[in-house]
């Protein structure tokens, strides 16, 4: 066999191996990596290549090497589900750099921080003054986790006593042209919901890259005309208008009739619809 089909053979088959193997170690080794996860994906990145096109090297002493490699903080990983203190030492543990505003120097002394560094971490996330900072930690991970002082956090809607829906997974329905029945399904609707709603829209379904059913039922779509305009939906404004309308038509009932029954009644009902309204109207004008 010629040099260059070992090594193709070899690369192609160390490629495979090294697939099912982090498939194996799982998706932490690809997102959040400890000082310990580092060490082992470069050796073993340095294992695969050598034994990939050194043709004089005995191949399965390498696959061998690999196998300890993975097999050894596989072994440590599930040891550590198990134990805190081995979590700790393998992992790493987080640690405090901001407290109540104010920086503290002798726990960035340890973790070998500098004062710069602290800083550009905190503009990474639009903070420009550590007198804001009400904690801040340095992550196992390495990342910086800040929390602000309660004046300076965003307002959300429970500050304002607000209810919301509770928020569904997006789900696309449509995809090239082809509706998707699984996620159409999982949004509570059918296709003939979905075809009703793009003809409203005026566009046929092969002309659709991307459908969308938001969390209140709504259909947004991505034409592959990008020329094309598509309108925006309008179910959410046309209730909120017709509730008011609703509001307004019994208020003026209450005026006009002469029993006082029913004036009792249409002043009730107008002063319900008012609160539904008061409730809503956020979400009906998102």
């Amino acid at each position: 066999m010629s040099d260059w089909l070992h090594i193709a053979v070899r690369a192609l088959s160390t490629l495979v191996f090294l697939f099912v193997l982090t498939r194996i170690l799982g998706k932490k080794q690809i997102s959040q990596l400890t000082f310990f996860e580092y060490v082992i994906g470069i050796t073993l990145g340095d294992l695969a290549g050598n034994i990939s096109t050194d043709v004089e090297s005995n191949y399965w002493h390498g696959i061998i090497a690999i196998l300890v490699w993975v097999l050894v903080p596989f072994i440590l990983e599930t040891l550590t589900l198990k134990s805190k203190t081995l979590r700790i030492w393998f992992e790493g543990r987080g640690r405090v750099l901001i407290k109540d505003g104010k920086i503290l120097e002798d726990n960035l002394k340890k973790e070998r921080y500098t004062g710069d560094e602290l800083l550009e971490q905190l503009r990474t996330k639009s903070i420009f003054r550590v007198a804001d900072v009400e904690f801040a930690m340095l992550e196992s991970s390495g990342d910086l986790s800040v929390l602000l002082k309660s004046e300076l956090q965003p307002l959300t809607p429970k500050h304002l006593g607000m209810k919301l829906v509770t928020e569904k997974p997006t789900q696309a329905v449509m995809m090239d042209g082809v509706i998707q029945n699984e996620p159409l399904a999982a949004a509570g609707r059918g296709q003939g919901w979905l075809l009703n709603e793009l003809e409203k829209l005026g566009v046929i379904k092969e002309n659709v890259f991307l459908g969308q059913v938001d969390t209140h039922g709504e259909l947004t779509v991505d034409l592959y005309d990008d020329k094309l305009q598509v309108p925006q939906p309008t179910e959410r404004p046309a209730l909120l208008a017709m509730l008011k309308k609703c509001e307004a038509d019994l208020e003026l009932y209450s005026l006009t009739t002469q029993d006082k029954e029913a004036k009792q009644m249409y002043e009730t009902s107008s002063e319900q619809l008012t609160k539904v309204i008061q409730q809503i109207g956020v979400l009906l004008k998102m």
